[in-house]
């Protein structure tokens, strides 16, 4: 029992570590905290420190996360397995209870600070690029499902990740994969094409991508410039400063945020016994993500500081532990360039798509493409891609469809999953 609370204490204590190492050198903060915690967490599970358990153990877990007491001890008893089987499985236990207690917690604190009502109103600018992408992700998504069906395991809920993924980002893709109840090899690895896709992605859109898009769509129509534009630029930049969490004036209002976060978490489990027909964690999910909207629209809630970044610690902490609990061997044997190759096609389809569409409806090159980068790498990356546009006024409407992105990612990810899964 000390070595599983030692581990999640380690859990819980390296992403600090991570985000005082991004804060300390830039080229980490550039590399982003997610992708060192994933990276770490795979460096974790890898170096054999983690008990992997022996071939009769896997068997007997047939795709579960772990064995329930009563079967482990009959297994025991009959020899099949050892006592390092029984560690091992406490440590998988451990990581599937923290993993899916993890981000059903983080999500409402994620949502909170979000002022719905104030980014509804600067929608108009880029809502109609905002729904070509969403039509051009859901269509390329669902068209790769019936394309790679036959070469990625559980194709459905890669499609339902797929399409959280490139409308919310990185928390929406974690709360699909509990949701969805994903093996941790076929998460890390979509996540992990995902980050290799989106790297190259991001650097050609900060570099080539405005000459580029400006020769083939109509110009940015400018406007004036919306007094809101700064604020919106400090807001956008502050989504990962997690300096300043921990002074006293902040404190006692994010104590409040994460028990709100846990009251939240609680109703919605209530919500999920009454609707045994239905997965567990997708009602739970779904209801946490209903009602932490519901709970922005107070303003004292909306106005907790630094309740986005605890949520954000939240996530760092799921990617270091859901990274640990993946299997590189497993990965490389089985062999995944079908999952590669559904990524690639989901990833480069979708841009493609939306372009022609965005061509067909006269949408302009700016707005598509700050649009595009507010879906697939969410509101951080806004200012990046307008400083390479030379065009502040974008950000607003950029950050609005990313807002839109994180609160619509579950529901549309959820949904187009169980479609795909009916054919």
């Amino acid at each position: 029992m000390i070595k599983i609370a030692l581990l999640i204490i380690f859990y819980f204590s390296f992403p600090l570590v991570i985000i005082l190492m991004c804060k300390k050198w830039p080229v980490l903060k550039k590399l982003g905290s997610i992708v060192l915690a994933y990276g770490f967490g795979l460096l974790l599970g890898s170096i054999g420190i983690l008990p992997q358990g022996s071939d009769a153990y896997h068997l007997a877990l047939q795709g579960r996360a772990a064995l329930p007491d009563t079967e482990l001890l009959s297994l025991k008893a009959a020899g099949a397995i050892t006592d390092s089987d029984i560690y091992a499985n406490q440590i998988a236990s451990t990581q599937d209870m923290l993993i899916s207690i993890i981000v059903p917690l983080a999500f409402p604190l994620l949502l909170f600070s979000l002022n719905i009502r104030k980014w509804l109103r600067f929608a108009k600018a880029g809502f109609i690029s905002m729904l070509l992408a969403l039509i051009s992700v859901i269509i390329v998504i669902s068209s790769g499902y019936f394309i790679f069906r036959d070469m990625v395991p559980d194709s459905w809920k890669v499609g339902g990740m797929l399409v959280g993924v490139y409308t919310g980002g990185t928390p929406n893709l974690v709360s699909l994969k509990v949701a969805l109840n994903v093996d941790p090899n076929l998460f890390v690895m979509t996540s992990t094409y995902d980050m290799m896709l989106g790297a190259v992605t991001i650097i050609f859109f900060i570099t080539a991508g405005p000459r580029v898009f400006r020769s083939i769509l109509p110009p940015f129509r400018d406007y004036g410039e919306d007094d809101s534009t700064e604020g919106a630029t400090l807001k956008v930049e502050s989504f990962e400063d997690f300096s300043g969490m921990f002074k006293k004036r902040r404190l006692k209002p994010l104590v409040y945020a994460l028990g709100l976060s846990i009251l939240i978490f609680a109703v919605s489990f209530g919500i999920s016994l009454l609707l045994p027909g239905i997965s567990q964690m997708v009602v739970v999910i779904l209801s946490i993500t209903t009602l932490a909207i519901f709970s922005s629209l107070n303003p004292w809630i909306n106005r907790i500081q630094k309740s986005f970044q605890l949520g954000m610690y939240f996530i760092l902490v799921f990617s270091f532990a859901v990274a640990s609990m993946a299997d590189l061997k497993t990965i490389f044997s089985i062999g995944f360039m079908g999952l590669f190759l559904y990524v690639t096609y989901a990833y480069v389809g979708s841009l493609i798509l939306h372009l022609f569409l965005a061509k067909l409806f006269r949408v302009n090159a700016d707005d598509y493409l700050i649009t595009t980068t507010a879906f697939v790498f969410s509101p951080p990356f806004v200012p990046v891609v307008a400083g390479a546009l030379k065009n502040k006024d974008v950000i607003i409407t950029g950050i609005t469809v990313g807002i839109l992105g994180y609160i619509i990612g579950n529901y549309l990810g959820v949904a187009l999953g169980y479609f795909l899964k009916g054919f």
